[in-house]
């Protein structure tokens, strides 16, 4: 694979994670692995800003259940089950570890995988998300943030399904990770935007108090840390968090 070149992993994957489900997955680049995991209701495209700005860094994403051009599942996943689909897309790339960037619901996500997988995640990054139930929460946008329409690769309208988002925020609304917080021994980086709204600043300071080997950082930004404006320092952020982490992979205690 040439540099630059975006390999489609599968387009319709039968089983993944021990779940029948069909993603879109996408790796560019070889080498060491970043794997993105989006927002509530975003297609592996919103991440197109940063991955131009890391430049020929290795990434991996793909459209979870019912985003994009995933399919929605016909049973609510919860986030442990969205965990394991994103361990499995790390086994469809061929990628026995990686560093893992979790966005808002994606955070989530993250941290799932990271406690239930630590030997396959090399640092975490958290941006613009909680620890779920303990929380603080935020206003009234959610709604409006959630209905918005996103766009494809080729600028075509994508308007996530009312199942589909109904689905993601119910397995959000049911979980926390207060209770592993503490046993996350990854290098983490935590990033917030000091005019979110949506995820209050102060959820990035609980996270990156309960979490031993954790950083906080805050942006001069909103919620919407996918925004193409935040792309150029949030790539150099993650560059420099991930060049000062050894490529190994942790160990459960």
């Amino acid at each position: 694979m040439t540099a630059g070149q975006v390999d489609p992993i599968v387009d319709d994957l039968r089983s993944i994670g021990g779940h029948q489900i069909h993603l879109r997955i996408e790796r560019r680049d070889e080498g060491r692995p970043l794997l993105l995991l989006g927002g509530l209701t975003r297609p592996l495209e919103r991440w197109d800003p940063l991955v131009s700005a890391l430049g020929q860094r290795s990434v991996i994403r793909f459209d979870p259940p019912g985003i994009g051009s995933s399919p929605a599942p016909l049973l609510p996943l919860s986030i442990r089950a969205l965990a394991e689909i994103a361990l499995g897309v790390l086994d469809a790339a061929e990628a026995p570890v990686a560093d893992v960037f979790g966005y808002s619901h994606g955070g989530a996500v993250a941290q799932e995988l990271c406690h239930r997988a630590p030997e396959r995640v090399t640092s975490l990054i958290l941006a613009a998300t909680s620890c779920g139930i303990g929380s603080v929460p935020g206003g009234f946008r959610m709604v409006t943030t959630m209905l918005r329409t996103e766009r494809d690769s080729r600028g075509a309208m994508v308007t996530t399904s009312p199942l589909a988002i109904l689905f993601r925020s119910l397995a959000l609304s049911c979980w926390t990770s207060i209770p592993f917080l503490g046993s996350i021994c990854q290098p983490t980086l935590v990033l917030s935007g000091n005019r979110d709204h949506l995820v209050p600043p102060v959820n990035s300071r609980i996270l990156a108090g309960r979490i031993p080997n954790a950083t906080a950082r805050q942006l001069e930004a909103g919620h919407d840390l996918q925004n193409p404006k935040c792309a150029p320092i949030l790539a150099e952020i993650v560059s420099e968090f991930s060049d000062q982490v050894t490529p190994q992979p942790a160990a459960r205690s």
